[in-house]
């Protein structure tokens, strides 16, 4: 059975405010050198599926300058390989206001490849997850879509797209959309297995009555109507959700534990990401680092801890950085002090400034200011 796959880019971009003011969601910045698209791409590539395409809104240039040729995926191919998909790319559709409406802009180019089914993903849902094994499930089941989830994490109270409740044969028997994660439901990661064929066929019959919520107008209100069957594909695995700052936040921050790291990065499922050729990071005699996330080419003059560093950031002597994460190419000046901040690329904290936010409400620096 042949496998496509499509990823949404821009569906979460106005909950995370500052952060992607201009870039998608899909190329923020996470863990020190990755972009969260590196996660759904890594994944889908690792579990064979080589035919992608990205749906865009708004804001795309980073992400096709991340993305470049897609060689470090393995999807610079002759016949198969990523494609952008812009709004207005087919003539009939502009901006969408939500995945059925982004989806109907990639109806030419679902139609154009005979595949036998298609998986569709988010770009905040960050995973290390083999496709195969929900494609699998997904067929046997004879469901009209799967949606893939997880259990429900300890402290978790958010509101979820999607949640559902599943027999031991994974048959839905239960939908709530929006809906906080009770007992016994499994929250949707933003990731459904559908055949090719129908998936148009909903594509077609959704935009005609305007609807454009996946989760509400599509697997909730058919499921309701008894017009839908539904297979759910329970994932174990670590699961870290970026819906909004704080959460985007935390998630950073549990990277610092090696049983979070360890759950989304290891060798026999490897997450790639654009390769680049830094020198190795410099700790100046008298610097201080504990318990970091730390990238190639920073220069470390002053005190880090509990803080992410991406490439090639510059802490000066007498600075101190703590529960921070600081993105690439920003350098924070003499004797200033950082706490709970988020700087985006290329900030400068100029000497004896003082930032300091809260695990709720982190500072956030947008990128190239100077503060």
């Amino acid at each position: 059975m042949k496998t496509m796959g499509l990823i949404f880019s821009n569906i979460y971009d106005s909950s995370l405010a500052e952060l992607t003011a201009h870039r998608t969601v899909a190329s923020l910045p996470f863990g020190g050198r990755y972009r969260q698209i590196d996660f759904v791409l890594s994944n889908m590539s690792n579990s064979g599926i080589y035919n992608i395409g990205v749906i865009t809104k708004y804001n795309y240039r980073s992400l096709m300058d991340h993305l470049g040729n897609c060689l470090e995926w393995d999807l610079n191919r002759k016949n198969e390989g990523l494609h952008f998909i812009p709004p207005f790319a087919s003539g009939n559709s502009g901006i969408y206001g939500g995945k059925l409406e982004a989806l109907y802009t990639a109806k030419d180019f679902i139609e154009d490849y005979d595949y036998d089914h298609v998986v569709i993903s988010d770009t905040v849902v960050l995973c290390n997850i083999d496709y195969r094994p929900a494609v699998e499930s997904h067929i046997k089941s004879g469901a009209d879509i799967t949606i893939i989830a997880s259990p429900k994490q300890k402290g978790d109270n958010r509101l979820h797209a999607l949640v559902v409740k599943a027999d031991r044969t994974g048959r839905v028997k239960e939908v709530k959309a929006p809906a906080k994660q009770e007992g016994g439901f499994l929250a949707s990661m933003g990731m459904f297995v559908i055949s090719r064929k129908l998936l148009l066929q909903y594509i077609n019959e959704t935009f005609s009555k305007g609807q454009m919520h996946l989760e509400r107008d599509l697997i909730l209100k058919r499921f309701k109507a008894g017009k839908l069957t539904l297979n759910a594909y329970k994932f174990n695995g670590t699961v870290l959700r970026n819906r909004d700052i704080k959460t985007y936040f935390e998630n950073s921050m549990k990277l610092l534990d090696p049983k979070i790291s360890d759950g989304l990065f290891f060798s026999s499922s490897p997450i790639y990401t654009k390769v680049r050729d830094e020198i190795p990071t410099y700790y100046a005699k008298g610097s201080t680092v504990d318990n970091c996330l730390m990238a190639d080419g920073c220069t470390i003059y002053g005190t880090v801890k509990n803080s992410i560093m991406f490439r090639s950031t510059r802490i000066e002597n007498g600075a101190t950085v703590e529960n921070s994460i600081i993105m690439q190419g920003s350098r924070i000046g003499k004797n200033a002090r950082l706490d709970y901040v988020i700087l985006d690329k290329d900030v400068t904290v100029t000497d004896g400034t003082v930032l300091c936010g809260t695990p709720e409400h982190p500072v956030i620096i947008q990128k190239g200011a100077t503060v």
